[in-house]
């Protein structure tokens, strides 16, 4: 066993930290092959690699050469608890010659008589987004130039973190986003439905969403929604709220006690998570519907001899936080044969080549008297045109035909 990597070493170092095939293997490939890598050109016993679980707060175990059982058994450390957790806390190169109960979190270590133990953060800026340490069975001493080393690595792993993660959440918002708006709109005498979803060009995949579902009574329920915030946390929020919206229309008739149950559920178990909603019930006959607002933009309502202009509904306070405090309301809506309503997320109307006014203005110089499918196309013409969107956009058009 060599004390320290040497110059051959670290050139053998930079060699496994810039290998271009490393490139082509997944996450998971490449922490175990630069795991093993590690443990021979640093001549050490163990390697192992914990990553950051943002949403607990701990490093959990994820890749280990010396030591597997780390990562078969789940071992799991507090972000400032023991060796590990202090490295990622502190942002700091440390070592610890005296491995026992009173300095690790993880049995493992003690229990195998590690002597000693050399970690590293694995940071891409400020983010932390692991550790990576190596240790010994006997005792030796860790050099300067055995942590800079150990640094270079955990660089590289860093970066294929991020990039593995930020490919990862992208692609299982778009598959949640995918799953849950509907597939195929509901075909109901008297009414057309037609919608479109596009993905925003800064924001990705988000927490916009529409919804259209029968109802006991033959009603319909519309909805629509915007979760605060972006990828794959706003699409699970968003997920969760469409689903306890669907639960709670089946048992309350007023999209206003619906939306308050909504909000009591939503702040009570979605902390710090925020919504605009839009929930509307479409009488049997097409004709009358009640709607509710939570801080959503004002639909656009048009009819055959109604120009369009914006529903004059009251706006409740956003869902979470518990803000509505008064209660929620419910307005009627008529729609006329021939009349409908549009509904819209922010994305559609804000960018940063426009004042929202100049945005709404000219949404509802958009809106004309069409088939569903038409307005949703001219809408998404005239906003969108031939420049991608910034922020995700929802867009959903309702429209009577004739009475049911």
């Amino acid at each position: 066993m060599i004390d320290r990597p040497g110059v051959d070493g670290r050139l053998k170092v930079l060699e496994a930290v810039t290998d271009a095939a490393l490139a082509r293997l997944d996450l998971d490939k490449v922490l175990a092959t630069l795991v093993a890598q590690v443990l021979e050109l640093f001549g050490v016993d163990t390697a192992a690699v914990l990553l950051h679980d943002r949403e607990s707060g701990v490093l959990v175990a994820t890749a280990a050469a010396g030591i597997e059982e780390e990562v078969w058994q789940g071992v799991r450390v507090p972000v400032g608890a023991g060796f590990a957790g202090r490295v990622a806390a502190y942002r700091q190169p440390m070592i610890l010659d005296r491995v026992d109960p009173t300095t690790v979190v993880n049995s493992l270590l003690w229990e195998k008589h590690i002597q000693v133990l050399l970690g590293v953060p694995m940071l891409v800026g400020d983010q932390v987004m692991g550790v990576l340490h190596i240790g010994s069975f006997s005792q030796r001493r860790f050099t300067t130039e055995d942590t800079e080393l150990l640094r270079l690595v955990a660089d590289r792993l860093a970066l294929a973190v991020r990039a593995e993660l930020a490919s990862s959440e992208r692609a299982a918002a778009t598959a949640l986003q995918r799953s849950l708006l509907p597939g195929r709109l509901p075909k109901v005498a008297g009414l057309e439905f037609a919608a479109r979803y596009v993905a925003g060009r800064d924001t990705g995949v988000g927490g916009d969403w529409y919804d259209v579902f029968a109802l006991p009574g033959e009603r319909i329920g519309v909805v629509i929604g915007d979760v605060a915030g972006s990828g794959l946390n706003a699409a699970v929020i968003m997920g969760r709220l469409r689903s306890a919206l669907r639960a709670y229309a089946l048992e309350y008739s007023d999209p206003g006690e619906v939306l308050g149950k909504l909000d009591r559920k939503a702040t009570h178990f979605e902390h710090h998570a925020m919504a605009t909603i839009g929930y509307m019930v479409v009488d049997a006959s097409g004709e009358r519907a009640l709607l509710s607002n939570a801080g959503h933009p004002p639909p656009v309502v048009a009819g055959p001899n109604q120009p369009a202009e914006f529903l004059d509904v009251p706006v409740d306070p956003p869902i979470g936080f518990g803000l509505a405090t008064t209660g929620r309301r419910s307005r009627e809506v008529t729609l006329p044969p021939g009349g409908l309503i549009v509904f819209y997320t922010d994305g559609l109307v804000e960018s940063r080549e426009q004042l929202l006014d100049d945005g709404m203005a000219r949404l509802r110089e958009a809106v004309t008297v069409d088939s569903a499918e038409g307005v949703c196309a001219h809408v998404m013409s005239t906003m969108i045109g031939t420049r991608p969107a910034a922020d995700d956009i929802a867009l959903l058009t309702v429209r009577r035909t004739a009475a049911a």
